[in-house]
C-alpha cells in the first residue's frame, strides 16, 4: 500500500530540486547570480553595443544582464554603446493627464451643436464640409473636391 500512495504524488512532489535549471534568467556575467533585467547584443558590424529590455526568450548570441551590470556597461573603445527604454512598461499618469482625459470625455459626451447660418435657411458654411458622422468623430470632405 505505501507504493500506492508514492504513485499518487505530482510530479512537483516527487522531483529533485535542481540548482542548475532555474525559471528565472539570471545575468550573464560570471559569478553573479541576480535575476536578468536587460539583454545586451553587439552589432559587429555597426561596431556597436545594444542594451535594451529583458529579450522575449534567451538567444546564444545575446547576453541577459542585471540592473546593476546593465547600469555598468562599457563598450570597447571605437564603439557605441545604445541603450533602448523599455516602451512596454505602463507610464505613470500625471494630473494632466487625467485632467485631459476627463476634459475629452466630456467634450464627446456634449451634443452636437447645430446652429444656422444667419438668416436661418441652412447649416453653417464649415458644416458643409462634412460627409458623415460617427459618435463624436466626423468625416470632413477634403477642401480640394
Amino acid at each position: 500500500m505505501g507504493d500506492a500512495r508514492a504513485s499518487r504524488r505530482g510530479p512537483l512532489k516527487s522531483a529533485v530540486p535542481s540548482n542548475i535549471v532555474s525559471p528565472v534568467r539570471r545575468c550573464s556575467r560570471t559569478a553573479c547570480g541576480r535575476s536578468a533585467v536587460a539583454t545586451l547584443t553587439y552589432v559587429y558590424a555597426d561596431s556597436t553595443a545594444v542594451l535594451g529590455p529583458l529579450a522575449t526568450y534567451a538567444e546564444p548570441h545575446c547576453y541577459d544582464l542585471c540592473a546593476e551590470h546593465s547600469e555598468r556597461l562599457t563598450a570597447p573603445r571605437g564603439w557605441e554603446v545604445v541603450r533602448l527604454t523599455d516602451g512596454s512598461a505602463p507610464a505613470r499618469p500625471s494630473g494632466d493627464d487625467l485632467e485631459a482625459l476627463a476634459n475629452a470625455v466630456r467634450e464627446a459626451a456634449r451634443p452636437p451643436e447645430r446652429p444656422s447660418a444667419p438668416g436661418g435657411n441652412g447649416p453653417r458654411a464649415a458644416d458643409q464640409a462634412e460627409v458623415g458622422r460617427r459618435g463624436h468623430l466626423r468625416v470632413l470632405r477634403s477642401p480640394d473636391s
